[in-house]
């Protein structure tokens, strides 16, 4: 169940749903095919959204080839759990998801820099397949996912 499906269904005990907690229900419910369409896309076309983003950072960069590799594979994962995320509408799945792995990650190999340019490109490219407003059910899930990278540089975050 989606994290907003359980909550409703958890607060509402044994009454009926408030006319705010309906309509926030029924927002979801409306939503569901767009959502549906744009994880689609994002699961059919991963490797066409991901290949230019690899070929820009290869040739822009000055990383190892293990340092790419590394970052572009964070990126594939960045990118399931944040489709995830906007399926579900679950503000707290990315960083539920990430937090415990990410942060790591970007820090043990130093690959901060590669990733910060990694998410702008995804940005680009992602405004190139998806309408303003699908990519608008991406932006906070990228944007926590973004946070999360960023946080790597401070110590003991």
């Amino acid at each position: 169940m989606t994290f907003k499906l359980d909550s409703l269904v958890n607060s509402s005990g044994h009454s009926y749903l408030e006319p705010t907690e309906l309509a926030a229900l029924s927002q979801y419910i409306s939503s569901i095919p767009e959502r549906l369409a744009v994880y689609r896309v994002l699961r059919d076309q991963e490797v066409t959204l991901m290949q230019p983003i690899a070929d820009a950072l290869k040739q822009a960069s000055q990383a190892t080839d293990s340092q790419l590799e590394q970052s572009l594979r964070n990126g594939l994962m960045v990118m399931r759990h944040v489709a995830m995320a906007m399926l579900l509408d679950d503000s707290h799945f990315v960083e539920e998801r990430l937090r415990g792995w990410l942060p790591d990650m970007v820090s043990a190999h130093n690959t901060q820099a590669l990733d910060q340019q990694l998410f702008q490109l995804l940005d680009q490219q992602l405004g190139r397949v998806l309408n303003p407003a699908q990519l608008n059910l991406l932006k906070p899930g990228l944007t926590q996912a973004q946070a999360l990278v960023m946080a790597s540089a401070v110590p003991g975050i």
